[in-house]
């Protein structure tokens, strides 16, 4: 273990039910690339913080809820922060996971080029909840501080290797939710035969108050939650239930 990498990890989440198939083991990588303005956990930006694991410790941690891991058909996702920063340690953490025949989720903006290391950690990764920022560029870089480039050149390597994706928008009122630029989106994700699933993330200020504790001015402030009509507008836009 001496030689291990370490990853620097925020939190881990034993019972998770919305991040994938089943219930789910969810580790959070610490730091993210991004500065997403509906952010909930603006604790998990910084890189280089969180607490020092090897990748056996978290395998070992991830065993002890492997019962009710494989009762529930669930599996094991990492997530962040954006867990693509920390990609030789999350490699060797999938490694492990799938030699343990549990299903692997990556829980990601893949808002970072793709490089060799991560190719192969895509290998072991049987699902991908990806979260597409801003089909609008320009929307991209005010809401969350980057381009979407890598973003949606990250779907279209997903398709080409066929890695089943569920695509993930976050519903901001008055910033993702104009009637054009979800048409725009669901004609750029209908090129796409690997989405398994689109999901509308409502967006709601429960993580102001973390903004709150670090002494920091919530972007989002004057903006409401997504409301349930909101959330239908949207769903018969993209054509989804």
């Amino acid at each position: 273990m001496e030689n291990e990498i370490l990853g620097n990890i925020h939190s881990f989440e034993t019972m998770g039910t919305v991040d994938g198939p089943g219930i789910r083991f969810v580790c959070f990588m610490q730091g993210c690339p991004l500065k997403c303005k509906y952010c909930h956990n603006r604790d998990t930006w910084e890189i280089g913080k969180g607490t020092n694991y090897t990748t056996t410790q978290v395998l070992n941690k991830i065993l002890r809820s492997k019962p009710y891991i494989e009762a529930s058909h669930g599996g094991v996702t990492i997530s962040g922060g954006e867990p693509l920063l920390q990609s030789e340690f999350v490699l060797e953490l999938l490694k492990k996971i799938k030699s343990h025949n549990i299903h692997t989720a990556l829980d990601t903006a893949g808002s970072l080029p793709i490089n060799p290391t991560i190719e192969k950690l895509l290998e072991y990764t049987d699902l991908v909840l990806l979260d597409i920022k801003h089909i609008n560029n320009k929307k991209s870089i005010d809401l969350v501080g980057s381009p979407n480039t890598n973003n949606l050149n990250f779907a279209k390597y997903l398709d080409s290797h066929k890695i089943p994706v569920w695509a993930n928008q976050v519903l901001v009122p008055g910033y993702t939710d104009d009637p054009n630029d979800l048409k725009q989106l669901k004609e750029y994700l209908s090129q796409f035969s690997n989405i398994e699933k689109i999901q509308i993330l409502p967006y709601h200020s429960l993580g102001k108050f973390k903004w709150e504790q670090m002494n920091l001015d919530y972007p989002l402030k004057n903006v409401h939650d997504a409301t349930n009509e909101d959330i239908q507008k949207a769903k018969q836009i993209l054509g989804i239930e």
